[in-house]
């Protein structure tokens, strides 16, 4: 059992400030160094323990616990009515009285860890009770079109949050004890939805602030913010050039020769398109104002043709392949 009174080895006052603590060690240990003071047991000993008691009140939860200790140990060491000694008391009687003194302490003694936790978590719940605490922000993502990103939006989003726990209420201490219901953690999360505006012309990566929609300060803390972070989808067959969407589609051997009446897609619905009759691949088609808007300026789509043959042909088509490749005179290849 630690008995050392350290505040009587710093020679300072049991109320001392970190400041005066700091400052009697300097002086102590300048006067007690092993180097000036010599190397004798007692200075040697005296030198050390004037480092243990610094290093013990300097630190504020081994201190918190030092004294908490030090009060229960002089409450042990207060002599009990039942050791009062008669002045008729044989020897045996003394010693009864001496082990039951022992004992006594004992008691205490074995107690003092769980006296200091409870000390120490009601130090925590008064603590949680009065100080605020700051909500901490939510950053999101928020998924759009590159026609959203140049034109703008509006998008609704479900956002996690966590709120104070209904029974600490954010406090993580119920009646000095961790609460049950959030196991000491103050929060509970749920689901909250927003109405978001996504102005126009942004770009990937960009960040969207909306102020105090993050998670709820605790004791009038402030609330955090909420963040979008904007991620633009980039679709594989488009590409974009200004207000104009660039989009490549494939056709077959047949529509590409008798011409033909296609259907395009696009993010906003289907486009139609005709094919007109020999076209060759990799031929262009420009069809006005059904390309994205900015300023008021509605740009084209161009639709590049890509003549390809199907991954499955019927035996019959086979055998209309092979009559046209009989009865065909032209040499696409000449001059090549």
């Amino acid at each position: 059992m630690q008995t050392k009174d350290y505040y009587k080895i710093l020679e300072i006052d049991e109320n001392a400030t970190d400041s005066d603590i700091k400052s009697a060690y300097r002086k102590l240990a300048r006067k007690y160094h092993p180097d000036i003071a010599g190397s004798t047991p007692d200075t040697v000993e005296h030198f050390k323990n004037i480092n243990e008691a610094y290093t013990t009140l300097i630190d504020k939860r081994k201190r918190y616990d030092y004294d908490a200790l030090r009060r229960l140990y002089s409450y042990a060491e207060q002599p009990s009515f039942n050791n009062t000694q008669t002045v008729n008391s044989t020897p045996k009687q003394s010693s009864d009285n001496s082990k039951s003194k022992y004992q006594s302490k004992n008691y205490f003694y074995g107690m003092w860890e769980e006296f200091l936790n409870t000390q120490y978590q009601q130090k925590e719940y008064r603590k949680y009770q009065s100080q605020p605490e700051n909500g901490s922000d939510i950053t999101t993502e928020v998924v759009i079109t590159m026609e959203e990103a140049i034109n703008g939006t509006t998008k609704k989003i479900n956002v996690l949050h966590t709120k104070p726990c209904p029974k600490c209420q954010g406090r993580k201490f119920v009646n000095g004890s961790v609460c049950s219901f959030c196991n000491g953690s103050g929060t509970e999360s749920e689901h909250k939805k927003f109405t978001v505006k996504i102005p126009a012309n942004v770009k990937n990566g960009y960040k969207i602030r909306i102020a105090n929609e993050g998670n709820p300060g605790i004791n009038g803390g402030k609330n955090g913010n909420l963040y979008l972070l904007i991620k633009i989808e980039i679709n594989s067959g488009f590409k974009y050039d200004g207000c104009n969407i660039l989009r490549t589609v494939p056709i077959t051997p047949y529509e590409a020769v008798l011409g033909a009446d296609i259907e395009i897609p696009l993010s906003d619905g289907i486009v139609k398109m005709k094919i007109l009759p020999n076209t060759n691949s990799g031929q262009k088609f420009r069809l006005q104002g059904q390309g994205i808007t900015k300023n008021g300026v509605k740009g084209d789509l161009i639709v590049t043709v890509e003549i390809k043959i199907p991954d499955k042909l019927t035996n019959e088509e086979i055998d209309l392949y092979r009559k046209l490749a009989k009865i065909s005179s032209n040499n696409i290849r000449k001059g090549v």
